[in-house]
């Protein structure tokens, strides 16, 4: 790709940088620099999302399809410092690129293909405030920019203000979750027509997060939004932490 005059006099006036390495970035990269994104660990959760290991942790908890995840997540390390630019350095525009990136890996695999509507895992009003963006809603805009399928993001609200999950086992993630999310009555579609919450019923829903560990998040949204009706579920992430 050639790059324009005008590229290239942006690039020397307003340099940027890469979200893992913090190298700067020259000519056609953008988020990730050419070593990077040639370094960063995908997993092969593409391969079969029926029946990979991502998928098998929702099997007992909820009408689960296919699961898959741009790549394995590790604290600290250099993958996990695009999420961390998401989450915390006020970069919505580094989700619009991973997710993006998920659209196209995704596309190549069919994996899009029977999904009715993307809804991102909500924050609570004060942490959506706080953050200026939810963080997963900017990854289903980059999804939705490749796929065009439609997204909802007030079918199910998050009430409760949990605790990070990060240093808690199993058992307490579920525990700190549990009720966590409240359904709606109505949701909106991205017209901004208003739709009884059972429309829903025998939809096939793309829930999106930014980090998944043990499924927790994802099976307590999951299960408040059955209490629509009967649906099913495909999931993605940016990361995965294979425990």
């Amino acid at each position: 790709m050639q790059i324009s005059l005008l590229g290239k006099l942006l690039d020397l006036l307003f340099p940027r940088h890469c979200l893992m390495c913090g190298r700067r970035l020259h000519g056609p990269e953008e988020m990730l620099c050419t070593s990077c994104l040639s370094t960063l660990p995908r997993t092969d959760t593409w391969e079969n999302p029926y029946e990979n290991e991502m998928a098998k942790i929702f099997w007992a908890h909820i009408p689960i399809v296919k699961c898959a995840s741009l790549f394995y997540y590790q604290g600290h390390s250099p993958a996990s410092q695009s999420v961390y630019a998401l989450k915390y350095g006020d970069r919505p525009d580094a989700g619009f690129f991973l997710g993006e990136m998920i659209g196209k890996e995704g596309i190549e695999r069919k994996f899009f293909e029977g999904i009715d509507a993307i809804i991102p895992i909500p924050l609570t009003p004060k942490r959506k405030e706080k953050r200026g963006y939810n963080q997963s809603e900017q990854i289903a805009l980059g999804i939705r920019r490749q796929t065009q399928l439609p997204i909802i993001t007030d079918a199910v609200r998050r009430e409760v203000f949990t605790e990070s999950q990060t240093h808690k086992n199993k058992w307490q993630r579920q525990e700190n979750v549990e009720h966590a999310f409240q359904l709606a009555t109505y949701y909106h579609d991205e017209k901004g027509r208003k739709h009884p919450i059972t429309d829903l019923t025998g939809k096939h829903l793309l829930i999106v997060d930014d980090v998944c560990t043990t499924g927790a998040t994802v099976n307590a949204c999951c299960q408040e939004l059955m209490k629509a009706g009967k649906m099913k579920f495909s999931f993605t992430s940016v990361g995965w932490t294979k425990e």
